[in-house]
């Protein structure tokens, strides 16, 4: 799943409508729906995400946070090392080679770290 799948899902379930009825009000597929909630799909468009803002009601800080999850919701990440330090490389590397094996805990301290509030 990513972030947005899940507030996505969220929002959806609060308010009991189905994938099936919110997908047709976004003029989507509900197999596309299906797919980014489940993470099968990369980031929506800025053009869908303004929808579901409208489509829930959003607005202010909850749809600029709906934006925010949908940039972080990428599946399939490609990380830059080149320029940089050999560290860097290596621990992009073994990040990309562990993720999968991370408990919930050490992704948490991780992006405690990487947010500069660990």
């Amino acid at each position: 799943m990513t972030p947005f799948g899940v507030r996505l899902r969220t929002l959806r379930e609060a308010r009991g409508i189905s994938q099936a009825e919110l997908a047709a009000a976004l003029q989507v597929s509900a197999a596309y729906l299906s797919a980014l909630e489940h993470g099968r799909r990369g980031r929506p468009s800025a053009g869908l995400i303004h929808q579901v803002n409208e489509f829930f009601g959003l607005i202010w800080d909850d749809a600029e946070e709906l934006v925010r999850l949908a940039r972080l919701s990428h599946p399939r990440v490609v990380v830059d090392t080149a320029g940089l330090s050999p560290e860097a490389t290596a621990v992009a590397n073994q990040l990309a080679r562990d993720i999968r094996g991370l408990s919930p805990g050490k992704i948490a301290a991780i992006a405690a770290v990487l947010e500069g509030t660990e």
